[in-house]
């Protein structure tokens, strides 16, 4: 019997895909790797290696203005969350608490009891007494400084406190002499508030004296002239005369034009204060006293390189201020701090400038496994150490999603926050995500020792986004606070707002060993996480046309009766992974795309594993 050799090329071959990376949207789909996606919208980590569907969102509260802000204060063992919305602040419950903020994106932290909030135009400090808010300007409780102290009646004295920006009124105090009545203060052109004075009597005591009863006040020069005078001190070298006067303003109150902030101290303790964002000094901050931001001492600021460049927000880089710029002079724009004291008063110098792309949106600072991400226009960098200098510099972390995402409008006011194990970066109506459980080392980003994996999702619109017990929240324009679903075992938690999500993953193209020859798909097959309801839609795509192969409805639900919809019953107990292979010839192509999807109300999808049988043959001719 003669026997005729099958040629190889016709050898059927396999692919099988066990692991799931994330999304590849800087490569074309014929370059993306097996087991990355080059569209996977609303897709989303669950195990490493394994990618399901998004949760859902429903609306939690409906404000009149567009949300521009979620904080919370934790007092006495409760916390309370504040949102900003539109120009007024309200409670979670919906009640204004305060009116007449700036229609603008805003920041608050915490320092001890009481919050601090800045949106450009206010500095308000909230808190909690007897069950109640109180929100008030910082400069009706800021601190009236004691600048001199020892000062004679005739001028000099030993400097103790710088003047307070957040206000205008000060504190001199005076060692008296015997006979002398005018006391001049350090500043002329005093305001119309009323001149205090207290002094020292022989027992002990300070007795109050009043404007207009015991002294006058020459306001253009600033002399005190006391009807009796103060006399010497009953108590030798100390001082026996305070004297609290105002001046006028010499500019606006800087503070409060600032609109973001960090807390950092000396040591790298978190204690003081931070604030920039004031346009009228891009690359100014100023710095609080110790544990109390009612006291901004006029010379406690610092100047960051040229006003060229802005600050745009900050890092804590181990126990070193990282002050982020948007440009600087040649390319330096990461300012590095360290707080420490000096001669008894706390000081900030710089202590090191690194070169790096600067920073683009000051909402996007946050930190994901340890290191701080901020986004650029390059993409989402990190700060991090070199492996062998110890030097730090500024790396890329967002290859995958680079292409996509610095393509979006409106990156300027994008918002990041780090929920679980993922970095979320709010850009329009899409939120781009590195996962920080996931990483990769790519060749073709070689000044980055590694990137994160990427995913991204449609339809969201966040322009805030927060944690609340456990939750991810976002609020919007439209002045809706959502939360999005928390458990993903539950097929309720996949609708938005009662609409269903359209989620799919995306295969690259497969052209086999040798692209140039025909291919002939025999088989696909792939394991689905089986849920109480949830189904899948395979297509495929050749010649550039996208064609629906098998839409799987039933096979891989499970019964359970705390979720149970009639419309998509089943009595089937198995809860594992479900196997489907689809035989269906696909020939004369050099490649093929596949697609998986479910875009079904209140269906989860979830894909662990994906295989094709193919065979090759001839030269592919078009």
């Amino acid at each position: 019997m003669i026997r005729f050799p099958v040629p190889a090329g016709t050898e059927r071959q396999q692919i099988t895909i066990s692991e799931f990376k994330g999304v590849d949207l800087h490569n074309a789909p014929a370059n993306v790797s097996l087991n990355r996606s080059p569209s996977a919208p609303n897709m989303i980590r669950d195990v490493p290696g394994k990618v399901r569907k998004r949760c859902g969102y429903y609306l939690v509260r409906q404000f009149p203005g567009r949300i521009n802000g979620a904080f919370t204060l934790c007092s006495q063992g409760e916390s309370f969350s504040v949102i900003h919305g539109g120009t007024s602040l309200y409670d979670e419950d919906g009640n204004e608490i305060y009116q007449g903020t700036a229609d603008c994106k805003s920041f608050a932290i915490q320092l001890n009891q009481k919050l601090y909030f800045l949106d450009g135009s206010r500095f308000l400090s909230l808190s909690r007494k007897d069950g109640s808010w109180i929100c008030r300007p910082v400069a009706e409780e800021a601190y009236v400084p004691t600048v001199l102290i020892s000062r004679d009646p005739s001028g000099g004295g030993v400097a103790l406190e710088p003047f307070n920006l957040l206000q205008n009124r000060w504190e001199e105090d005076f060692l008296g002499q015997a006979g002398v009545t005018a006391y001049q203060l350090s500043a002329n052109d005093l305001d119309a508030a009323p001149v205090e004075a207290e002094v020292l009597q022989t027992d002990g005591t300070w007795a109050k004296w009043m404007e207009g009863e015991k002294f006058s006040v020459n306001r253009a020069t600033g002399v005190v002239n006391f009807i009796s005078p103060p006399g010497a001190s009953p108590v030798s070298g100390k001082d026996n005369v305070k004297i609290r006067a105002s001046r006028k303003p010499e500019a606006e109150n800087p503070i409060e034009k600032c609109r973001f902030g960090v807390l950092y101290g000396v040591g790298g303790s978190s204690d003081r204060l931070f604030v920039s964002g004031n346009p009228a000094f891009p690359n100014r901050d100023w710095f609080s006293q110790q544990n109390d931001p009612s006291f901004f001492g006029d010379l406690w600021f610092s100047a960051l390189g040229q006003e060229s460049g802005r600050i745009m927000g900050y890092s804590i880089i181990s126990s070193c201020l990282a002050a982020h710029k948007d440009r600087g002079e040649d390319g330096r724009n990461i300012f590095l701090r360290k707080g420490s004291l000096e001669n008894g008063a706390a000081a900030f110098p710089v202590t090191t400038v690194l070169q790096g792309q600067g920073a683009i949106s000051p909402g996007s600072f946050a930190y994901l496994s340890g290191e701080p991400l901020f986004l650029t226009r390059l993409g989402i960098f990190a700060v991090t150490p070199a492996d062998v200098t110890g030097e730090r510099y500024a790396q890329n972390r967002s290859f995958y999603l680079n292409k996509a995402l610095l393509a979006e409008e409106g990156l300027e006011d994008s918002c990041a926050l780090v929920y679980r194990d993922f970095y979320l970066l709010a850009v329009g109506d899409k939120v781009f995500i590195l996962d920080g459980l996931a990483k990769s080392y790519e060749k073709d980003a070689p000044y980055s020792t590694y990137q994160y994996e990427g995913y991204y999702w449609l339809d969201i619109g966040a322009r805030v986004m927060w944690e609340k017990d456990g939750a991810l929240r976002f609020g919007r324009a439209d002045g809706k606070v959502m939360e999005f679903y928390r458990s993903p075992e539950e097929t309720a938690a996949y609708q938005d707002e009662g609409r269903p999500i359209t989620a799919y993953w995306e295969l690259p193209d497969f052209s086999g060993k040798n692209f140039f020859k025909r291919k002939t798909f025999r088989k696909v097959s792939f394991q689905l996480a089986s849920a109480p309801a949830t189904s899948v839609k395979l297509l495929a795509q050749a010649a550039g046309r996208w064609e629906t192969l098998h839409q799987e409805l039933l096979k891989a639900r499970y019964w359970d009766y705390a979720q149970l919809d009639y419309g998509k019953l089943t009595y089937d107990n198995d809860t594992s992974p479900r196997t489907f292979t689809l035989k269906k010839r696909m020939r004369g192509f050099d490649k093929v795309r596949f697609r998986l999807m479910n875009d079904q109300w209140k269906e989860p999808f979830g894909l662990y594993q994906f295989s094709i049988t193919f065979s090759e043959t001839g030269d592919y001719h078009k």
